[in-house]
């Protein structure tokens, strides 16, 4: 049984508390305050959000334009918390790195802006693995994030802090960024919704690599409501990103207020093989997708074919480090983990010939998904293979019964959506063996957020959600 401690305001669901400060009924100083004593509660035992930022939040506060209070995705004055790979100007900036250990961004990132130009107020920045790299949120300058669900476990990574967050209550809307899972992941492990957006919804990439359209950064809630008014909030045209494109002319609040039941499902458990499964997580999810079909939906198992998907996956990834390191001093790429410097070293290596190959294969697989979606409104897997191990495991080495070698091999469900540049979803499913939530991965048409948005709506209709705001639940010495 879960219990929540905190300030009432924290119990609110973020479209609750937008419609309470439109009417003036709640003020942005007022939730600053219950934000900032719920952080001050829960920090010490999770680890979510190293930097805070209150002077420069109230400040905000204070100077709030409510010029823009008309446009899709207005936050009104609602605090929302940014990943600590992402420049918030006068913030400490580290991307979980000890050579940025005191850096402090001159420039906020242009979905920052945007961001607090549409009436959010940056409270801190979210814990982060080094870089990003990896589905454990750890790093040698904050140390680790911790499962609110049970201390002694992995939050997930790379957007773990921002996972964390929400599911104490420390924010209400927390900004996350994905590669191979690094939202979806956390949002699984934590039990909170966590969506992966086509290339260009929302922003676009680094700002040493604005053509690459792997990363993408993207919403991260406690219900699918909240994440389709943070989905407005971050949408529209931005020239500084290449790939941006403008929001669409239906909010994707509207999407999912007219969400129901009768979907076409296409389920794989394993993906064809590709991706290893433990057990409990595969009876967990097809006891959803039971409670789906009461609610009107058809469910339909398959197998993709997915040619080379694993190769090309981690080609793209590997490009992605090499470029990010490739004019990166020596004085900090000397601090990365091993890990990192493994990818860095990885993508350095590749042949004309992998590149070519990984562009091919990935339009093969993105032709087989468009023919699923012929028939399918959605193709539903495991978001992860496993429940949260040790925190302590930096990765897991054993999904299925299946031994895995690479430290990516347990994340493989994450890399559909990203080597065929579709959007993604993780909702949870409900809670699972040992009281552990379990994330329910759709995977959408191109550019169908909307759809996809109103499609985990029913998921989490069927399944009794949203699971949080909790307080964390400290298990060990």
């Amino acid at each position: 049984m879960t219990t929540f401690s905190g300030p009432e305001l924290c119990r609110y669901e973020a479209v609750e508390i937008v419609d309470l400060l439109r009417r003036r009924q709640v003020s942005p100083a007022e939730l600053l305050d219950a934000a900032y004593e719920r952080i001050a509660t829960v920090e010490p035992v999770v680890n979510a959000m190293p930097i805070r930022c209150e002077a420069r939040a109230r400040k905000a506060a204070q100077l709030l334009d409510f010029s823009n209070e008309d446009e899709p995705g207005w936050l009104a004055g609602l605090p929302i918390a940014i990943k600590d790979l992402t420049p918030v100007a006068g913030v400490r900036t580290t991307w979980g790195s000890k050579g940025f250990a005191d850096f402090i961004a001159e420039a906020s990132d242009p979905l920052v802006e945007r961001l607090e130009a549409r009436g959010g107020i940056v409270v801190g920045k979210t814990n982060t693995p080094e870089f990003g790299a990896g589905g454990n949120t750890f790093n040698d300058v904050f140390g680790p994030t911790l499962n609110p669900w049970d201390t002694r476990l992995n939050a997930g990574g790379s957007s773990g802090g921002a996972a964390a967050s929400l599911a104490t209550g420390e924010v209400w809307l927390s900004h996350g960024s994905d590669h191979g899972g690094s939202l979806r992941t956390p949002a699984a492990f934590c039990g909170i919704v966590g969506l992966r957006p086509s290339p260009g919804r929302a922003g676009g990439g680094s700002e040493t690599d604005t053509f690459r359209i792997e990363s993408v950064q993207g919403p991260m809630a406690r219900t699918v409501r909240d994440c389709a008014l943070f989905m407005d909030a971050m949408s529209g045209f931005e020239p500084r990103f290449p790939t941006s494109y403008p929001a669409p002319e239906v909010l994707f609040q509207e999407a999912v207020k007219r969400a129901d039941g009768r979907l076409r499902i296409a389920f794989s458990a394993d993906l064809g093989g590709f991706a290893p499964v433990d057990r409990e997580v595969e009876d967990h999810l097809r006891g959803a997708l039971r409670l789906l079909e009461r609610n009107g939906a058809t469910v339909d198992e398959v197998a993709p074919d997915l040619p080379h998907l694993e190769r090309t996956y981690h080609v793209l990834r590997g490009q992605m480090w090499a470029t990010m390191a490739r004019r990166m001093p020596e004085r900090e790429t000397r601090h990365f983990k091993k890990t990192l410097a493994d990818n860095v070293a990885y993508g350095e290596a590749l042949t004309m010939a992998d590149i070519a190959d990984a562009n091919i294969d990935r339009s093969a697989i993105y032709d087989v998904m468009l023919a699923l979606f012929a028939t399918h409104d959605v193709l539903a897997c495991p978001t992860v293979g496993c429940l949260p191990h040790a925190q302590s495991e930096e990765w897991v080495g054993e999904v299925g019964g299946r031994k895995l070698t690479g430290y990516m091999d347990w994340l493989r469900f994450a890399f559909l959506a990203t080597v065929a540049g579709l959007p993604a979803i993780s909702v949870p499913a409900g809670l699972g063996p040992r009281g552990l939530p379990v994330g329910m991965q759709l995977i959408g048409k191109p550019r169908g957020e909307a759809a996809l948005l109103a499609a985990a709506r029913a998921v989490e209709v069927a399944t009794g959600g949203p699971l949080g705001p909790i307080d964390p639940v400290v298990v060990g010495g």
